[in-house]
């Protein structure tokens, strides 16, 4: 796989952010620009993820414990590197304190999902035009609470 790092990023200061969303979300997946930039990133948290020095992927983490904007530049589909950055983002969530997580899946990446643990919880729905499933993830000790 490579030099794998993942760090946290700030928005403001990273350009690769907005480089990596523009090219999976508004270039590839035809998402109106108006729609993928919104006033959650300045006070999201950041993940930037890199393969041999080379920012290839990205997801940011809200205060309320919503996973989004999680995209991979094509070079890094298909290595198993998602679920490394989702695998980090879901333990800084944990580090946080948060218990409960939520996303916005595509209905493409549902089993991605399903594989890290998370669970649909709603019917199909466009979102910008693509089908998405709301989804949620609880911590072992959540679980055990239910």
């Amino acid at each position: 796989m490579g030099d794998v790092q993942i760090r946290i990023a700030d928005w403001n200061a990273t350009p690769a952010l907005r480089s990596i969303r523009q090219t999976v979300f508004i270039d590839e997946q035809q998402v109106p620009p108006e729609l993928e930039w919104d006033a959650e990133d300045v006070g999201a948290t950041h993940f930037l993820m890199t393969l041999e020095q080379q920012s290839v992927g990205t997801a940011r983490l809200l205060a309320n414990g919503r996973i989004g904007r999680v995209a991979l530049l094509v070079p890094a589909r298909g290595k198993g590197l998602g679920h490394v950055l989702m695998r980090a983002v879901m333990a800084h969530a944990q580090q946080a304190g948060m218990t409960c997580l939520t996303l916005s899946a595509q209905t493409h990446a549902l089993e991605f999902y399903r594989q890290l643990g998370f669970e649909t919880c709603s019917d199909t729905y466009l979102d910008a035009g693509i089908p998405h499933q709301d989804m949620y993830w609880k911590t072992a000790d959540t679980q055990a609470d239910n």
